[in-house]
């Protein structure tokens, strides 16, 4: 039987069969169909609405947005207060010097400075409209020196009562030992406890909480006062002066001592709180130690 000529019923070859991929239906480049446009387009803004909704990122945002404003202000007051405590020293040590040409020059600009720093200027708006009973205006420059700077509104000074031991406190910038180029900024205080109850007490140990401009907190123990364990009896009192340096023109202090009562023996001790203060190089109305 002869095979040649004769047509086979198999099916021809393919593509496939010939070493050659089939082609796939695919979307032409460079541009989509006016309706998978219309989806995709739907999509992102459903996502994007999605987004911008969430009550969790709007919060977020703000957050943001609140902490880059309070560190630039903060950044802000930072460097103007360095510049008034610079041109301070540099006033101290021409009058010094008896370069009377050179102080007169630096007396104004602290002038100058003092009217148009705001912190001190909204503090003069708030005293003037205290003075003058427009209570209204007073709390308005409050409210912006919270915003400026909270830490303006607490007091170079604090007064506490405990169980009858009054502790007052009265900061203040001491110029001659700072050194503002090389963020040294050196304060003193002054403390009177005052002994208003009806039993003797001894001073036996201190707490300080110590805060700087950035917010860094510091807690120092100590036994006594300078060098002492004070005994102060009824109706009388005990004063002593010490310091503190700070890297920031500006923090505050607070804390206790542990005191007890000698009069009974066997007496627990308890603390006295020492109110919170301000070590400020712009200081307060009342620069007078205690």
């Amino acid at each position: 039987m002869q095979w040649a000529g004769v047509r086979s019923s198999s099916p021809a070859p393919t593509a496939a069969w010939m070493g050659r991929r089939p082609r796939t239906a695919r979307w032409p480049r460079g541009r989509l169909p006016a309706a998978r446009r219309a989806v995709v387009a739907s999509a992102a803004a459903s996502d994007a609405n999605s987004s911008s909704n969430s009550p969790g990122k709007d919060e977020e945002r703000e957050e943001v947005a609140r902490r880059e404003k309070e560190e630039k202000a903060a950044a802000s007051l930072l460097m103007r207060s360095q510049k008034y405590a610079m041109l301070k020293q540099q006033l101290a040590v021409a009058a010094q010097f008896e370069d009377y040409k050179e102080a007169a020059r630096l007396r104004d600009l602290l002038r100058s400075f003092e009217e148009e720093e705001p912190v001190l200027r909204l503090r003069g708006l708030m005293r003037k409209a205290i003075e003058e009973e427009r209570f209204e205006d007073a709390a308005k420059y409050r409210d912006e020196l919270k915003l400026l700077a909270p830490h303006s509104l607490l007091k170079c000074s604090s007064d506490a009562t405990t169980l009858g031991i009054r502790v007052q406190v009265r900061s203040v910038y001491i110029e001659s030992r700072s050194q503002p180029l090389k963020g040294q900024f050196f304060f003193a205080y002054r403390i009177r406890i005052t002994n208003n109850s009806q039993r003797p007490v001894q001073l036996l140990r201190r707490h300080w909480i110590v805060t700087d401009g950035n917010g860094r907190t510091e807690n120092i123990w100590g036994v006594g006062v300078v060098g002492e364990q004070p005994v102060i009896f009824p109706r009388t009192g005990f004063e002593y002066s010490s310091a503190c340096p700070l890297s920031t023109p500006n923090g505050r202090m607070e804390g206790d001592f542990e005191m007890k009562h000698i009069d009974k023996a066997g007496s627990s001790t308890f603390n006295v709180a020492i109110a919170p203060f301000s070590l400020s190089i712009l200081g307060d109305d009342n620069d007078v130690l205690l």
